[in-house]
């Protein structure tokens, strides 16, 4: 399915008799369509470094994964639809017609009551995120044990790729920028190379899990029982990773808009729900956690506006990558002095 099928799709199908909105959301590898009760993601046909999307067997496969890997925390997530098309007009679901692609059902949801939202209109409360801790430490708890060993170099090159915006971000933000970027790829690999051992014993002790691997804001909903959603569905490796790289990105996420009083009261709370304190070496290791979601974010951020047309980067992204790497240089300096 292409953008136009897509926009004809919206305009003229219907589900359980209610018809598509006119509105719909977009990211760079999928669409999603409502209903004034369901919320139904269509994948686009896409091929990426990351991901493969280009298939109609390959969208069907991921679809189900989809709805099988949210399934483990979220109940929103229904069943996967074909889409289909005869004699011109689309159909979601039946029998009729040419399996075009496929669709994720899903519930819809209240969009002010996610969690990004929440947090820009100041409408957060300590219960809140309580609750969130609460429901995250749940799923980490029963999430299924990851027993593969700990790669030194693939953790190096995970950090180190940062190198492929460096002229980006020199160009656009200044050297210093770039020299955090230079002097952060030393302290990593100095970093792991210390700490290999230690994240092998966390691996050897049950806590690399099959967890939801893009836990941030905009991907919960504040109920008084917290909604996660949208885990990632297309490379397990994004997945299944420690509890601390886990949270290290809501964390980090929450540091960087300034709410450090939700990130304490975030972490405390998963500690008790995972009935475990962090020890030193703990709080040492989720600092660099912390620090590499900072590096990805910056390097993704980074990508995506040297893909799109040249000269376009506004300075409100390119600020945004800014304080990416300011807040990785934080943190690089908190580890370091340790």
């Amino acid at each position: 399915m292409d953008q136009k099928e897509f926009q004809t799709l919206v305009h003229t199908a219907s589900f359980e008799g209610e018809p598509l909105q006119d509105s719909f959301e977009e990211t760079h590898i999928s669409w999603i369509a409502f209903t004034t009760r369901y919320a139904l993601k269509i994948k686009k046909s896409v091929k990426l470094s990351f991901l493969d999307f280009s298939t109609l067997d390959l969208r069907k496969h991921y679809c189900k994964q989809e709805l099988k890997l949210n399934q483990r925390f979220s109940s929103i997530y229904l069943q996967v639809l074909p889409v289909r098309e005869y004699r011109g007009r689309w159909f979601l679901g039946g029998t009729e017609g040419v399996v075009r692609d496929y669709a994720v059902l899903m519930r819809k949801l209240d969009a002010s009551r996610r969690m990004d939202k929440m947090l820009q209109a100041n409408q957060v409360e300590a219960q809140a995120i309580q609750a969130l801790a609460d429901e995250v430490a749940t799923f980490h708890n029963k999430a299924q044990v990851i027993r593969k060993p700990f790669d030194l170099q693939m953790a190096q090159s995970l950090f180190n790729d940062i190198a492929g915006v460096s002229d980006f971000v020199k160009n656009g933000l200044g050297q210093s920028y770039a020299n955090i970027i230079d002097a952060s790829m030393q302290w990593s690999n100095s970093f792991l190379s210390s700490y290999h051992q230690y994240i092998q014993d966390r691996i050897d002790q049950g806590y690399k899990r099959d967890l939801h691997g893009d836990l941030h804001a905009g991907n919960i909903f504040l109920y008084p029982q917290p909604v996660l959603f949208d885990c990632i569905e297309f490379d397990e490796a994004f997945r299944q990773i420690d509890v601390l790289y886990e949270i290290a990105f809501l964390i980090m996420e929450l540091e960087l808009e300034g709410h450090t009083r939700w990130a304490a009261v975030f972490l405390e709370g998963y500690q008790a729900g995972l009935a475990s304190k962090l020890s030193p070496e703990d709080h040492v290791l989720f600092n660099y956690y912390k620090c590499l979601r900072a590096n990805i974010r910056a390097k993704v951020k980074a990508i995506s506006l040297m893909d799109g047309p040249e000269g376009e980067a506004s300075v409100e992204d390119l600020s945004t990558i800014g304080n990416y790497l300011y807040l990785m240089n934080r943190y690089m300096q908190e580890g370091s002095a340790h």
